[in-house]
Formats: structure tokens, C-alpha cells, sequence
């Protein structure tokens, strides 16, 4: 992507084919429909990303990274009380969860065909949170405050519940009391590993 001369009109068609490709999915947008809501021409979108193709690697590439929400989630997972650190943990995901990272059009290259790069960016954002939730489960049971058992399986059952809350909201518009939510799970999950 070429951004050096006019970095204002990339961030525009980017901005746009963000939303429109979210919407819409990939086969079901075009250059012309791009331009049209930017107020540009084809030769720009070439320009700066070569085609349609290279657009939306771009916008995947711009949506998709969870390295901020992940940073929050490492921060907030490091208080000392294992309880805290949970609390904290759950907390800043439920709030904070990037939910434009998963617009169902940004996996979708044609179709019926999610786009497999564009897939795996999320699936290794997804692991990095799975790593944080299992060094919280594990300080957390080497302080005594969870039984011994699998950090990693443990992880993967909290990522569970906090996903189900989110996807929910994300892909059936459900709305949720986010703290009677985050305290039920909290509650729930303290339970399950003493």
C-alpha cells in the first residue's frame, strides 16, 4: 500500500471498503461502489492498493490485529490477589472485546468462502489471548487459589463463556447486563477451580 503522498485519501477508501466490505463481504462489493461512496476513482484505489484483492488485505490487515486489546488483557491479568486478576481479566474482555475484528464480510472473500488469511490473522490473535487467560490460571494455582489441572483446558473454558456472551452480542445483536455477566462468571469460574 502506497500512503507516502496522500495518506488522507487511503485512510478514506480504507475507512469506507472497511465498513462496506463488512457489511456486504467481499464479492458483494466493487471498485465502482467503493469510489462512489469516496468520492475518488479507480485509478486511486490501484494506486494505493493495487486492486480490489490488495483493498481488502488492507482492511483485514487494519481490522484484524487484536494487539491492544491483548496488552490491556495482560495488564489487567497481572494483579497479585489471583481473584483480582480474574475479576480484572474478564472485566476489561467483556468491555473491551474488539468486535469489529469479527464483521462476518471481512472473512468472506466470495460468498460462501471465508478468506483463509483473514481467518488465521484472528486465529493467532486468539491464541495470544488463550496464552494470557493460561499464565493468569497458572499463577493463580501456583498462589494455591485454584486447584492443580490443566491451565490451558481451564483457559479454553473461560475463553468459552466470555466468547459465548460476546458472540452472542456481535452476531445476534443480544444485549447483556455486562456486569451481572462478568460477576456470574467471576463467581462461577472461582467455584469450579478450588
Amino acid at each position: 500500500m502506497q500512503t507516502q503522498e496522500h495518506p488522507a485519501a487511503a485512510e478514506r477508501i480504507l475507512e469506507v471498503a472497511s465498513k462496506m466490505f463488512a457489511q456486504k463481504g467481499f464479492a458483494n462489493v466493487s471498485v465502482r461502489d467503493i469510489c462512489k461512496e469516496t468520492g475518488t476513482s479507480a485509478p486511486v484505489i490501484y494506486y494505493y492498493f493495487g486492486n480490489k484483492k490488495g483493498l481488502f488485505d488492507a482492511v483485514a490487515r487494519k481490522q484484524i490485529p487484536m494487539a491492544d486489546f491483548i496488552r490491556k488483557l495482560t495488564v489487567a491479568s497481572e494483579a497479585s490477589d489471583p481473584r483480582k486478576g480474574l475479576e480484572s481479566f474478564i472485566s476489561t474482555y467483556l468491555s473491551s472485546f474488539p468486535e469489529h475484528t469479527f464483521d462476518v464480510g471481512l472473512y468472506m472473500r466470495d460468498s460462501a468462502t471465508l478468506d483463509k488469511q483473514s481467518a488465521q490473522m484472528a486465529f493467532e490473535g486468539l491464541e495470544m489471548i488463550k496464552a494470557v487467560a493460561t499464565k493468569l490460571i497458572e499463577r493463580s494455582i501456583s498462589k494455591g487459589a485454584f486447584r492443580k489441572t490443566d491451565p490451558a483446558l481451564a483457559a479454553e473454558c473461560l475463553l468459552g463463556m466470555l466468547n459465548r456472551a460476546i458472540f452472542q452480542h456481535i452476531h445476534f445483536a443480544k444485549s447483556r447486563d455486562g456486569e451481572a455477566y462478568r460477576r456470574f462468571v467471576t463467581d462461577f469460574f472461582v467455584r469450579a477451580m478450588k
